[in-house]
Formats: structure tokens, C-alpha cells, sequence
């Protein structure tokens, strides 16, 4: 570790990283030749940069929404435990001081481990080692960048994090809210000794996404702000060149695609590629929040003419970025010549038992805590076909949010204000079994850690947002063959921006354009009055622009709890004992074409 980068600094903390510098001794391959000669071996060295990204708490090789070993289609593996194996490998084949090992985000957030030590048994609390910082300790890791889901249990919980780490969390593009200082360190410079020889110095900036002040508005509202990722490496990059980096490499939470799914309210989220082209000095891009695969791709700087190389590795810990430097001495300054990068399949090798016994115990009261039975459900009710028909156990999530906002405001002004609700199918896998269910089977149900809020909505705003949430399907004529496997995602969609709604009744019509599609509205039997004033349950993403759908974030509030929607439903199976969906079970809306049902 640096002399100037010391466990538990935190907040204010920028220029001082211009001295960050830790020792890691070069491979004997690149030294410098017996002698002390001149000859070329003298002129040339190749180090490593090692990235993972989006590992989103995965530790073990383990699926806990399925209670086994994580598989999909392509039978990868996750976690970091396999990729220990993998830099392990990599280590022993350059020599483990040749290399750098750094991670580009969202570290903290997607399992049930670390909902537990967020919300169960929270480290910010109880003072108990967070098992992605004890992990990443021992693996060696030099640097991270912020993700935006780190902020989404709070700054508390994100600062023990940070206390935790044996090196930096970086994220140049955080700033106080009223004085604009940095509040992460904002770049890190690692020196890598050559025997003999002048030492290598790397230099890791980390950029989080701007994207963060709209999704996780609550927390950081009035406490930080998120400058725009290429003006602000516009800033750092030149000040780690005169600091003395020999090498750029840039952890990046930000996709490749130059698009925004929040509009332009904010500066670009997936900004890598605008980054690599506007900014000079920058010689590697380790990509993050797309959840892609990049190998390698190279592109050219607009100032320079010089390339850029950018890798993405695939999230959850499948794959890890390789990255190899040549540089050469030019003038007696190392001049990288030139890079190379290439991923490494996590299902290629067996899991780091040593990461594997470190989180032993945190792993294995998880699992027993996901599967507490908390009480039954009357019949089996499945997620598969959520995103193209209506389900019960959609129905089952919008009746416990529509529940918990009229309950919120009852006793107030708005307590007579009919309640509607929206839910998006966030997870195609998850099932609430018949019988015993369990805590996992709510997990799986609702994946993200979203709290409940009531907004006010006019009858007509709800007809623009369900048009909007219709452009989601891929238009189809009348007669012709439907797949649902194409019929949804348009556009690149995610499923976790299709919302569809409970308390009133609608059709779309699949044949009609987008901003077209929305029939049959109905709200009580009689078409929906634009004028009429309802009270609509959503969560803290949605409210907060995420999938910058129309009205939603300029609504009136009327309802804003801390409590996770997930959490909820917990609370609604234990105080109720059973899921029943005749109770609640109503097809308010079904996909048309030509006022012709697409499905029976």
C-alpha cells in the first residue's frame, strides 16, 4: 500500500493521491540484463493489468435464489473465488509482481450475501468484516472503482465499506455537494520496480457513473454530486502524467454505447468510448455497468491519433480482463509501445480455497437464513411469462405496494385517492412455490433493493406512462407468428424498465406504433377521466427518473418509506401467513392486435 493512501481515509482526499505508490517488484523477465549493460533488455519492460467488474456480491460459485451452484445456458461460473484461480494463474505465469489487479464497480449490491450484511446483520452496525472487502483483501486487489450500486444502501454503509479495504475506492467524479472536493480519492499511482532499472509508474483513475444522483437521489441528495465522467478525466489525467505516470489505465463504470437511460438531464452514462476518444493520455479503459463482454477493442483518441485499449470483462465475476503493457525507455521515460488484452473464462479453473475459507461462515448463514420458510403459498405462481401477460405473482407485488400506500395515507388529505400500482419483471426465474415459502423465494422475486414510494398521477399522465412502458414490445402485425423469446426488449428494453400496472384495466396493441398502443383504459369500468387524481405505488428508482419514463419524477410525493419493497412482501407473507391469489389475482391488461388477444 501507499505511504499517502492509508486504511480508513476517507472523504476529502484528492491531490494527496498524486503520491500514492506502492512497491511491487517486476518479473525477473523484464530486469534489467547482468551487468548493467545498455542492450535492449535494458530499453524494455511488459507488466499486467488484471480488471474484474459488476461482480454485484458474488463470492462463491452460488446461485441463492436456487439454493445450488450457479449455471446458466453457456455453463459459466461466478464469483470471486473462481477468479482468484484465474489471477493466481496469471500471477504465476508473468510473476506475481509484474502485475496490478484494480475492479471497475458495482461490488456491493445483486446477492443475497450482501443484502444480509446490508440490511440483516449491516457492517456499518455490528463492526463485522463485509465479506466482498475481506475477499478482495486477500486476493490482493490495488484499486476499485465506485459502482453506482454502491450507494444504494446509504453512505454509512459505503464508508465502513471503504474502511475496510485494504486499498482505494476510486471515484474522481464524486464530489461534496457544497464545496465540490473530492469526496473518494480520486486516482491512485502504483509503482512497479525494475531492477536495476528506472521503476514503472501506473496510474488508475476511477470514474463512477452520473447516473447515480438520479437512481439513488435519496441517499446522496445534498450530500454529493456526480460530475460527468470525461470532464472530469479531463481534469485528473493530466495531473497523473505530471505526477509521473507511465501508464493510464482508466476503471470505468460506464458502458460503451454513448447513450443515456435517463435522457439528457445528466451528463452521459455509458461514456467509456467518448472517454477514450476526448481524452489524451489515457492508455487503457477497464469498462464496467454494461454487463458486456469486450475482449478487446481499440479505438483512436481524436487529439493524438493514438489507441486506446478497452476490455470489459462479463459481470458477476465470469470473466477477467487481461491487459499487458509493453513499454519502452525513450529518453530515459518509459513510453508504452504498445497493449494488448484478452478475458479469462472463470469456468476454466477450480475456486481459491483460501477465498473459499475466509467467507465459510458468512456464506453458510446466508444460505440458512434465505431458506427460513416464512409461510405457504396455495399454488405455484411463476415469473416466466411476466413480461408478456399478466401474472399473479406480479399481482402479488403490486397488491402488497398498493396495500402499504393506503395505508400510508390514511388519515391524511389524500387518503381518498384511489391507489395504483406498478411493477416491472425484474427476474424471469423466480417461482413462489406451492407450499412452504421461503425468505429466497421473496429475494428472487424482487431482486433489487428498491424502497416504496406514492407519487400523484393524473388519468391522463397514466396513459403516457403506459405508452411509454409499451415500447417495450416489438411491433407485429396482425396474423403474423408471434415468438415471445422476440416479441419483447425492443430496442435494447430491459425487462426491469417494462412496468405494468394494477388498479386499472388496459389493453396494448402490439400492431400499433410506439405512443399508439394503449386501449381500452379503464379505471372503475368507465374510461379513465385524464383529469382524475390517483395515487401511485412505485419504487425509489422509478421516482427518481430511472428509465426516465414521462411525469413519474416531477410528481408530487405522497408517500416515501425506507423500507425495501422486498421487505414488504417478507412482512405481508408473515403477518398473513398465506399467499392466496384468488384474493388479489385480477387480468387487468393483455397484449392485442386489432382488439384481437395475442395469447388466450
Amino acid at each position: 500500500m501507499s505511504e499517502r493512501f492509508t486504511k480508513g481515509r476517507r472523504r476529502s482526499i484528492a491531490a494527496v493521491t498524486i503520491g500514492c505508490a506502492a512497491a511491487i517488484a517486476l518479473a525477473p523477465a523484464a530486469t534489467a540484463a547482468p551487468g548493467g549493460g545498455t542492450g535492449p533488455k535494458d530499453r524494455t519492460a511488459t507488466i499486467t493489468v488484471m480488471g474484474t467488474s459488476d461482480l454485484h456480491g458474488y463470492i462463491e460459485n452460488w446461485d441463492y435464489f436456487t439454493n445450488a451452484e450457479y449455471d446458466d445456458a453457456a455453463h459459466n461460473d461466478v464469483g470471486l473465488a473462481k477468479v482468484s484461480g484465474l489471477i493466481n494463474q496469471v500471477r504465476a505465469d508473468r510473476g506475481a509482481g509484474s502485475t496490478v489487479l484494480i475492479d471497475a464497480g458495482d461490488t456491493i449490491q445483486g446477492t443475497s450475501l450482501t443484502d444480509y450484511f446490508a440490511n440483516v446483520q449491516p457492517v456499518d452496525e455490528t463492526g463485522e468484516s463485509h465479506p466482498m472487502a475481506a475477499a478482495m483483501n486477500a486476493m490482493g486487489y490495488d484499486a476499485a472503482a465506485l459502482g453506482n450500486h454502491e450507494f444504494n444502501y446509504g453512505l454509512p454503509l459505503l464508508r465502513t465499506f471503504e474502511d475496510q479495504l485494504d486499498f482505494p475506492l476510486l471515484g474522481a467524479n464524486v464530489v461534496d455537494w457544497d464545496s465540490g472536493a473530492a469526496a473518494f480519492t480520486p486516482y491512485v499511482i502504483k509503482t512497479v520496480k525494475v531492477t536495476g532499472q528506472k521503476p514503472i509508474r501506473v496510474g488508475i483513475l476511477g470514474l463512477t457513473n452520473p447516473g447515480v444522483a438520479i437512481w439513488d437521489k435519496n441517499n446522496v441528495e445534498g450530500e454529493l454530486r456526480f460530475p460527468g465522467i470525461v470532464e472530469q478525466a479531463r481534469k485528473y489525467v493530466p495531473e497523473m502524467k505530471a505526477a509521473g505516470a507511465d501508464v493510464v489505465v482508466v476503471s470505468s463504470h460506464s458502458g460503451t454505447s454513448g447513450t443515456s437511460s435517463y435522457g439528457g438531464d445528466l451528463p452521459t452514462e455509458n461514456a467509456s468510448t467518448e472517454l477514450a476518444e476526448q481524452v489524451p493520455g489515457i492508455d487503457a479503459v477497464l469498462v464496467g455497468h454494461a454487463h458486456q463482454e469486450i475482449p478487446e477493442r481499440f479505438v483512436t483518441n481524436e487529439q493524438t491519433g493514438e489507441s486506446v485499449l478497452l476490455t470489459e470483462p462479463k459481470n458477476w465475476g465470469m470473466r477477467l480482463s487481461v491487459m499487458d503493457f509493453e513499454l519502452t525507455k525513450v529518453r530515459g521515460q518509459w513510453d508504452v509501445t504498445s497493449a494488448r488484452s484478452e478475458l479469462l473464462n472463470a469456468n476454466t479453473v477450480p475456486a481459491d480455497p483460501v477465498i473459499s475459507t475466509l467467507i465459510a461462515e458468512q456464506h453458510q448463514r446466508v444460505i440458512d437464513y434465505v431458506n427460513t420458510a416464512i409461510g405457504t403459498a396455495t399454488e405455484t405462481m411463476s415469473a416466466a411469462d411476466a413480461r408478456f401477460r399478466d401474472t399473479a405473482v406480479m399481482d402479488f407485488v403490486n397488491e402488497v405496494q398498493a396495500g402499504a400506500v393506503a395505508k400510508a395515507l390514511e388519515g391524511t388529505p389524500n387518503a381518498d385517492l384511489p391507489v395504483l400500482s406498478i411493477v416491472a419483471p425484474f427476474n424471469r426465474a423466480a417461482v413462489i412455490p406451492e407450499g412452504p415459502v421461503t425468505i429466497r423465494d421473496m429475494a428472487g422475486l424482487y431482486v433489487f433493493p428498491n424502497t416504496l414510494f406514492g407519487v400523484e398521477m393524473t388519468g391522463a399522465q397514466v396513459k403516457d406512462y403506459l405508452e411509454y412502458s409499451a415500447r417495450y414490445f416489438t411491433r407485429t402485425d396482425p396474423g403474423a407468428p408471434v415468438d415471445p423469446a422476440t416479441l419483447t426488449n425492443a430496442d435494447g428494453t430491459p425487462d426491469y424498465n417494462y412496468d405494468m400496472m394494477s388498479g386499472v384495466s388496459y389493453d396494448i396493441d402490439i400492431s400499433k406504433p410506439v405512443g399508439q398502443r394503449i386501449t381500452d383504459l379503464t379505471y372503475a369500468g368507465a374510461p379513465i377521466d385524464p383529469a382524475q387524481r390517483f395515487a401511485v405505488a412505485t419504487n425509489n428508482y422509478r421516482q427518481s427518473g430511472g428509465g426516465n419514463f414521462p411525469h413519474i419524477a416531477t410528481a408530487p410525493v405522497l408517500v416515501n418509506q425506507t423500507t425495501e419493497i422486498r421487505q414488504l412482501l417478507i412482512d405481508y407473507l408473515i403477518t398473513e401467513e398465506t399467499i392466496d391469489p384468488s384474493t388479489f389475482f385480477e387480468e387487468n391488461w393483455q397484449l392485442t392486435r386489432d382488439g384481437e388477444p395475442v395469447f388466450d
